[in-house]
């Protein structure tokens, strides 16, 4: 994650992001959980960003991205939810900017930033998005089973009159 000063967007940002997270392990069912300790993983890895050195931060950046797809690919693979494919998708991309800027030795400037952030942004929904989608999944399962729970019993109590 990278900006240009630290703005109010900038705090918005880690504080979406961990929030999400957070309610994402909290609520989630394991695909859900995973990510959110995936996305809580690479931003405490973003926090060793001023311990590393300036000459290292974007090797750092890129090798955290790096390992945030990996593991974004292996819960696609694993999980098979198409919100996971899209938090994959965009921290592959991430990734390809990452390195796109170090190959072609560009400083880091106000589009790095914004399609980093967007990304970044892109990702926490597809979490959201998940955590969302297993609330109801839960609720669905839960409503069905008290639906022929409710049935069973109909055909006892008529089993019983005749």
């Amino acid at each position: 994650m990278h900006v240009f000063g630290h703005n109010i967007l900038f705090y918005a940002l880690w504080a979406a992001s961990l929030s999400v997270s957070g309610f994402a392990i909290w609520k989630g069912d394991m695909a859900v959980r995973w990510a959110g300790v995936v996305q809580i993983g690479a931003y405490v890895l973003a926090l060793l960003d001023g311990v590393v050195g300036s000459a290292a931060v974007t090797s750092f950046e890129l090798g955290r991205s790096l390992v945030s797809a990996a593991l974004y690919l292996l819960l696609a693979v694993r999980y098979a939810n198409l919100w996971i494919g899209g938090a994959m998708l965009l921290q592959s991309a991430e990734f390809s900017l990452v390195a796109y800027y170090i190959v072609a030795d560009r400083p880091p400037d106000r589009l790095h930033a914004w399609i980093n952030n967007t990304c970044e942004w892109g990702i926490i929904l597809c979490i959201l998005a998940g955590a969302v989608l297993s609330i109801l999944r839960r609720r669905a399962v839960a409503r069905e089973a008290a639906e022929l729970e409710a049935l069973r019993l109909q055909r006892a109590q008529a089993r019983e009159t005749r």
